[in-house]
């Protein structure tokens, strides 16, 4: 039973499409039109609607956006119905209302129920509702990376796990790899460093700076070599002062003061404003004898030494050096401190170098025991793939025999490409062997046509016709291993004619069983085993061209039957034809059962 089945799709100024309603079956659904009608456009909508990277050049010619909406019923408990609840979704009656928006300029709108989204979790539903298969996936096949992806996704849990484990060690292995390549050719750079670094902390070391200290002796020195100038001021404003004792007669101010005091001390009882005055002279005296008495220690202290002077200079000129080649900026006020703060860093700095070569055995170590881990891992990833590969080699070329191909053979090699010895190279069987992020081995697919055909590769062995049923008969391998709720094909047919293309529509009816199933075909073989067949048709007025996509039933579909056929709805020939199909697609189990008669 389908769990999830995309109902419709509206598509409005889109490519040649103006306004088109495509209603979907749950089963099969066959999409056919004259070759530039825009089937192709059904394809491209959908792959917006699933988050397809937009384009501004999928807009109509004359319209200002391009709009994709689609309707999907998803259950309540389905993966993606939970995940687009999470996005703040909301399901409408049991269903998930989908829209993407482009404009002439190329800006992108998405919407999940309601809900504004981005085009990512778009593409999250997509993966979850929805495998796409067109001629670009079919010519992907052809590439190692996509075979190996392939048989990968065939054996599940079998592969992921190992892979999973084998990833984190290749990932830390690298990194572990990475640094040591790092350390080691800079191995000489930073003994250079460290070089620098010492020589740096025993010159500071030696001179053993304080912090401040080039200020305080910036001023010793201004002292010590003004000594003279200094002494003679000080004794010059003491004799202001307190007066010279080679001269009894001066005037001095501590004189002049005490007079003023006295002066006014005699009437301050006659006024309060006098008495503040007074009092405030006989602070100034007081200041005065203290200035005094101070200007004399400060004559007395001074020493002009001129050996402690060289001392303080032969400092200033260590601490000089220092600050110019340590500290940061030149010039800063506590220069000391600038060059101890250097110091500090460097420190630390040196400890680090220092620890680079206890860290480089460790890293070596590490490095040893991820390699032996990840040899182990790929040797198993190995061993798995092959056990897969016989197992899905079996089911295509079994699927193969359904799609017209009786006598053909897949098999799926499992290789190691030889490398030397290296971080990126492991011993599997004796041989050194190369490993990246998906372990060690190369898949190919190997196509024998027929018996006594070598197998060679898809690529060189199989035709355009063979390689659309090999694409189809691994996809319908997937649905029974993995099976997705709807699969669009775009034209899986290419190249296929005659009783393969009966095979083919015959097989996609079968996997329409178990999923829903959309085909863009220009096959009539195909197209008659569908349970819907819809048509896609443009018309044109002279100036603009409309594309409409209408269903066809009964007499409708044999037309469009036989224009596939012959190019002529209307020939005899091609409508016998068309019935014969029909009856054989009904004799089979499908193909119209499902279908309204035509109104």
């Amino acid at each position: 039973m389908v769990v999830s089945v995309l109902e419709e799709m509206r598509i409005k100024g889109l490519g040649v499409i103006d306004d088109a309603v495509v209603e979907l079956s749950s089963g099969f659904t066959a999409v056919t039109g004259e070759t530039g009608a825009g089937k192709t456009m059904v394809v491209t909508s959908l792959g917006l609607l699933l988050g397809g990277r937009a384009d501004a050049g999928y807009v109509r010619v004359g319209a200002q956006a391009a709009v994709v909406e689609g309707r999907v019923t998803v259950p309540p408990d389905a993966p993606a119905a939970r995940r687009a609840e999470e996005a703040g979704a909301e399901l409408d009656d049991g269903a998930l209302l989908i829209s993407r928006t482009i404009s002439a300029e190329g800006r992108s709108r998405a919407h999940v129920g309601g809900r504004s989204v981005p085009a990512g979790l778009l593409a999250e539903l997509g993966e979850e509702l929805v495998a796409v298969h067109g001629q670009t996936d079919q010519q992907g096949l052809l590439r190692p990376a996509r075979q190996r992806q392939a048989l990968d996704r065939y054996a599940g849990p079998a592969v992921a796990g190992p892979l999973a484990d084998y990833q984190e060690t290749y990932r830390r292995l690298r990194e572990v790899g990475a640094t040591l390549a790092e350390l080691t050719t800079r191995a000489r750079e930073r003994a250079q460093e460290a070089d620098l670094l010492r020589f740096g902390l025993d010159e500071i070391a030696a001179a053993e700076p304080r912090p401040g200290e080039d200020a305080e002796l910036a001023a010793e020195a201004g002292r010590l070599g003004h000594a003279e100038a200094l002494a003679s001021a000080a004794d010059a404003a003491h004799a202001a002062l307190a007066g010279d004792p080679a001269d009894p007669g001066g005037l001095d101010a501590g004189t002049l003061t005490a007079g003023a005091h006295r002066a006014l001390q005699g009437v301050r009882d006659h006024d309060p404003e006098v008495a503040q005055l007074a009092d405030r002279l006989g602070e100034v005296g007081i200041l005065l004898a203290d200035v005094a008495q101070d200007l004399a220690g400060y004559a007395d202290g001074l020493d002009a030494d001129p050996l402690r002077l060289a001392a303080v200079e032969e400092r200033r000129a260590i601490l000089t050096h220092l600050v110019r080649k340590y500290a940061s900026p030149v010039g800063d006020e506590d220069g000391c401190g600038a060059v101890l703060a250097w110091a500090e860093h460097g420190a630390a700095r040196l400890a680090e170098l220092d620890g680079d070569d206890d860290r480089i055995g460790e890293l070596t170590a590490e490095r040893d025991a991820l390699h032996a881990r990840i040899t182990a891992q790929a040797g198993a990833l190995t061993e798995a793939r092959a056990e897969t590969a016989a197992r899905f080699a079996a089911a295509v070329s079994e699927e193969l025999t359904q799609l017209a191909m009786p006598h053909a053979r897949i098999e799926v090699a499992v290789r190691q490409q030889d490398a030397a010895a290296g971080d990126d190279a492991v011993q599997l069987d004796g041989r050194t062997v190369a490993i990246g992020p998906q372990g060690a081995d190369e898949v190919e697919l190997l196509l024998a046509p027929h018996p006594g055909a070598p197998a060679r590769p898809i690529a060189k062995g199989a035709s355009g016709g063979e390689l659309s049923r090999v694409m189809l008969a691994v996809e319908v391998v997937f649905a029974d291993a993995a099976p997705v709720p709807t699969y669009l094909f775009d034209e899986v047919d290419a190249g296929v004619g005659g009783k393969a293309a009966v095979e083919i529509g015959r097989r996609l009816a079968k996997l329409a069983d178990a999923a829903q199933v959309v085909v863009v075909t220009h096959l009539p073989q195909v197209a008659a085993f569908a349970d819907r067949h819809l048509v896609v048709e443009k018309t044109s007025d002279g100036s603009v061209t409309r594309s409409g996509v209408r269903s066809v039933h009964g007499e409708g579909r044999v037309r469009e039957l036989s224009r596939m056929l012959a190019g002529q709805e209307d020939s005899q020939l091609a409508r016998a034809h068309a019935e014969e199909l029909l009856a054989t697609a009904a004799r089979l189990g499908r193909g119209a059962r499902t279908e309204a008669p035509s109104p």
